[in-house]
């Protein structure tokens, strides 16, 4: 099991907590270079740890919700997939269940400013597969991200249907949103491609 400080990454009050989680579910943790496409992940291989990665730049409450969201991953994978060895669906009931109670222990004041701390509170009740996917508390979390760095930046999925934006390189139009990825269309080759509803992207 890797080893890594959290103090740097997480609010002062939840590094026990997410030292905790690690030691309990013993998977291996790294930090990623920035991902356009993802926050974190969890990966698991047989005969291998259980793997779960978070992206190094995310503000200290972006990167507590996303660590404990690839925790919820990790417990479902211990307690259905290998006790009981049950299909589960990814972001399904039963990782909405685990991760609404990981959430428990860190949602008050101590954790989290009083805007973000409202808008988890109620995306908790329900939580979706990616916080891209709520406005409110995208937008509450980004409050507190480097404004330097994403200020010419927004959530694909904030975008008006037809509008068109830049990612990678490459100009597209947004269409709909299926779940938590958005049908969009390459303006140059007209092919669909389907993007992360969180990802962050240059609006035209």
């Amino acid at each position: 099991m890797k080893n890594i400080s959290f103090g740097l990454h997480v609010p002062q009050a939840a590094i026990a907590y997410c030292e905790e989680l690690h030691k309990l579910y013993k998977f291996d943790f790294f930090l990623s270079r920035p991902r356009r496409t993802r926050l974190g992940d969890f990966t698991v291989r047989p005969g291998y740890v259980p793997r779960i990665t978070v992206n190094v730049n995310l503000n200290p409450y972006n990167f507590l919700i996303t660590y404990l969201h690839e925790v919820a991953h990790c417990v479902v994978h211990v307690n259905y997939k290998v006790r009981l060895r049950k299909r589960v669906a990814p972001h399904g009931t039963e990782w909405k269940r685990e991760f609404g109670k990981l959430l428990q222990p860190v949602l008050n004041e101590n954790h989290f400013p009083a805007d973000i701390l409202e808008a988890l509170i109620r995306y908790a009740k329900s939580p979706k597969a990616s916080t891209g996917g709520d406005q409110i508390l995208f937008n509450a979390i980004r409050k507190y991200d480097d404004q330097e760095l994403n200020s010419s930046r927004i959530a694909l999925v904030q975008l008006n249907e037809g509008s068109n934006f830049v990612f990678q390189n490459r100009l597209f139009v947004r269409g709909s949103l299926r779940r938590t990825r958005v049908l969009c269309t390459d303006k140059a080759s007209q092919r669909l491609y389907t993007i992360p509803a969180h990802a962050l992207v240059e609006a035209c």
